[in-house]
């Protein structure tokens, strides 16, 4: 058993728990504003930065707003 995870489960188990809920539960699942707003970021940086496309900055921002979430 890790000490930083004390549940014993990995990371990916985490996240397919967090995906599941916030399909299910939608808007109201705790989870899903953040990683929206961590989307909005991303694509807004996508948009502003010439090295990054508006996609990959929307997959990003999503992307690392939900790793933050499930890392707890």
């Amino acid at each position: 058993m890790d000490d930083r995870n004390p549940r014993g489960q990995d990371w990916v188990e985490d996240a397919k728990t967090e995906m599941s809920g916030m399909a299910k539960q939608g808007m109201s699942h705790p989870s899903t504003k953040p990683v929206l707003a961590g989307a909005a970021i991303g694509a807004l940086a996508g948009a502003l930065l010439p090295v990054v496309t508006l996609p990959v900055g929307l997959i990003a921002g999503a992307g690392y707003a939900f790793y933050n979430r499930i890392k707890r």
